[in-house]
């Protein structure tokens, strides 16, 4: 969330950085006047109310005055203004929590300000590469991922269409395993090498903590709601960047870094048609998560470091990948810069994000008034927050099973995951 004494100050930096976001130029004009009336309307009842409050209190002592010196008249015409002053009053209180939730809900909808250095594009052809490691290699006889797992007889989509409907897997046997051998390694590189503290957090969590992180009001289509009222946690960001909500920091206690292996819900509201094939796309994951707290003058360098985390997971996995920036158009709603990792998948012959790591300034802190102090200073801070995949599980396992498949079917294991797999260097056919 914005800071609207910012945004009264500077409606029109506001309308560009919407436009630059994609929004029409008229439409976010619209847009920054109804939210700049609306924090009008609401300093204006303020301003009203304690005029109020002032009289009453004034007629109250006025009333004393009167009954020590007789004037009964004045004294009951005061009592009756005093009165009337305590209806405004009570009514004008009311008014004051709809003038607040109205701005506040307008101000919920706005997104992150992008940083000066993030590249104007309108989708993602905008977005800028700004490294590559390792070489894409896609032999004549590659195959994506679904092929080589139901050739194999471990990944197998029709029983997990039975039990759940489309955008679900049921992986058995050694690819399962595999699965599980990945989340584990990225955990333990993480918490041992990157200084993370590993979390396990709820995956149910209230309608406060959805809004803490961005996700509510606007993405309410894109979660799974349970029947009690709860929301299913569609990344452990939701949970990690929450663990600091209506708390202040001590300054010296920062950075906080959190990871945290979970499985992830989405409901794909807005990707009919994409990604129907295998389970680059599901309604049900794995992945971990890298969180960040800082103040405000580390978090860029954090960024970076953030990104270099989730990069290592490739790294030392063998995976070719690359990292680009992405544009203002394609980036998230509370970011205020993200790079994205792109993961090289032979099958596919194409380069597919695997990670996305993003800085949000005070943006998340503000909607869950998350702040730290300095020592010495009265005055509080809004922390800044980070969080960056590192890295989705499923897709780092779509990413071996193509980079490390070999001509007749079997998928070799990466030497460094080969300890998690009990020695096991190689997954053939499952047996009849």
């Amino acid at each position: 969330m914005l800071d609207i004494r910012w945004i009264r100050e500077n409606p029109e930096a506001l309308v560009a950085a919407l436009v630059k976001r994609g929004e029409d130029k008229a439409a976010a004009r619209s847009q920054v006047e109804a939210l700049v009336a609306a924090d009008e309307e609401r300093r204006a009842h303020l301003v009203r109310l304690q005029e109020a409050q002032e009289r009453r209190n004034a007629a109250s002592k006025e009333i004393g005055n009167a009954m020590r010196s007789g004037d009964r008249a004045l004294a009951e015409k005061l009592k009756a203004e005093v009165a009337e002053l305590k209806t405004f009053v009570q009514e004008g209180e009311a008014e004051e929590r709809r003038h607040d939730e109205r701005l506040r809900d307008l101000l919920a909808r706005i997104p992150n300000l992008p940083l000066d250095d993030v590249p104007v594009g309108a989708d993602e052809s905008g977005n800028v590469e700004i490294r590559k490691v390792g070489k894409p290699d896609s032999p004549n006889w590659a195959r994506e991922h679904f092929e080589i797992g139901e050739a194999l007889g471990l990944m197998d989509f029709e029983r997990a269409a039975k039990l759940s409907g489309a955008r679900f897997t049921v992986l058995s046997g050694q690819l399962a395993r595999l699965e599980r051998a990945l989340g584990q390694f990225m955990l333990d590189l993480h918490t041992t090498e990157h200084g993370y503290t590993e979390v396990q957090p709820p995956l149910l969590v209230r309608d406060e903590t959805m809004f803490g992180t961005g996700q509510l009001p606007k993405f309410a289509e894109d979660l799974f709601q349970t029947t009690d009222g709860r929301w299913m946690i569609p990344t452990a960001e939701v949970p990690l960047t929450n663990l600091v909500r209506e708390e202040i920091l001590d300054a010296e206690s920062l950075p906080l870094r959190f990871t945290a292996l979970t499985p992830c819900f989405r409901s794909e509201a807005g990707s009919a048609g994409r990604d129907t094939r295998g389970m680059l796309r599901q309604h049900q994951f794995n992945k971990v998560e890298l969180v960040s707290i800082t103040d405000a003058e580390s978090s860029l360098a954090e960024h970076e470091r953030m990104t270099e985390c989730a990069e290592t997971v490739l790294k030392k996995l063998g995976l070719p990948f690359r990292t680009v920036v992405l544009c203002t158009g394609d980036m998230g709603f509370g970011a205020q810069k993200t790079y994205d990792i792109e993961v090289w998948l032979p099958g596919q012959k194409a380069y597919r994000e695997i990670s996305s790591c993003s800085v949000c300034g005070d943006f998340q802190a503000r909607r869950m008034n998350a702040r730290y102090r300095v020592a010495g200073e009265k005055q509080t801070r809004l922390v800044h927050t980070l969080n960056g995949s590192g890295v989705a599980v499923g897709r780092a396992l779509i990413a071996v099973m193509e980079n490390y498949q070999n001509e007749d079917g079997s998928i070799s294991i990466p030497e460094i995951l080969q300890p998690y797999m009990g020695g096991l260097k190689r997954i053939e056919a499952a047996r009849q």
